[in-house]
């Protein structure tokens, strides 16, 4: 029978989470498996993977070939590294203890690489977040600026309209057109004119009542 470790999908639409097994090859992807060694969460950074490094390296040992994705997961865990120092061990190359230290000192090693990581991650979403603080903190302060601006020009203009309401000279110009004698010595001019128009009117009676004297007087010198 064939083996392969592989990822078996779990997990919600969109958020996936894989676990690791040792299935037959001839099965269905997310179907029967032998054994479950390990899990794997791409969903979060850096992903996170749990490995059972014993139970890995025994089904290598024992031929289980894995998949592109769980060769990569078992080398991150150094689960090749423990199958080929094994390997080293059963020709003679290397004692036990000589195996568990390069071991040890590479998984040591691995973990602070995975440590810094974690460190610029942080310090990298601390720095965003810091200016993304900053920013906010700028928009609000343009925010608060513009409003006392605003209120300030309001009160100009209230404040210019009340001087307007409350200035004087209105008040002086009324009383100047009010006590101006011009209207009133027109008025007297035009009555006197329309009083003495009667004189004429007289003269231009007297007048039409002479002509017709006149008229008889040269019909008679025609005679």
């Amino acid at each position: 029978m064939s083996v392969k470790i592989r990822l078996q999908r779990h997990g919600k639409k969109g958020k996936p989470f894989y676990w690791v097994v040792a299935a037959d090859a001839r099965s269905k992807r997310d179907g029967r498996y032998l054994e479950k060694i390990g899990t794997y969460n791409p969903n979060t950074n850096p992903a996170t993977i749990e490995l059972n490094l014993d139970s890995a390296v025994r089904w290598l040992h024992n031929g289980a070939q894995p998949t592109d994705t769980a060769k990569a997961i078992l080398s991150y865990k150094g689960a090749l590294l423990k199958h080929h120092l094994d390997g080293g061990i059963r020709k003679g190359a290397l004692t036990q203890e000589q195996a568990d230290a390069k071991l040890a000192a590479w998984l040591e090693a691995k973990a602070g690489k995975v440590d810094a990581k974690k460190d610029g991650l942080s310090k990298a979403q601390a720095a965003a977040k810091a200016k993304a603080l900053k920013a906010e903190q700028a928009v609000n302060a343009k925010r608060l600026e513009d409003a006392a601006k605003a209120e300030a020009e309001a009160i100009a203009a209230q404040s210019a309209v009340e001087e307007v309401e409350e200035a004087p000279i209105a008040e002086e110009v009324v009383a100047e057109v009010e006590e101006t004698p011009v209207a009133e010595v027109a008025t007297e001019e035009e009555v006197a004119e329309v009083e003495e128009a009667p004189v004429a009117t007289e003269e231009v009676v007297a007048e039409a009542e002479e002509a017709p004297a006149a008229d008889e007087n040269n019909e008679e010198a025609q005679a």
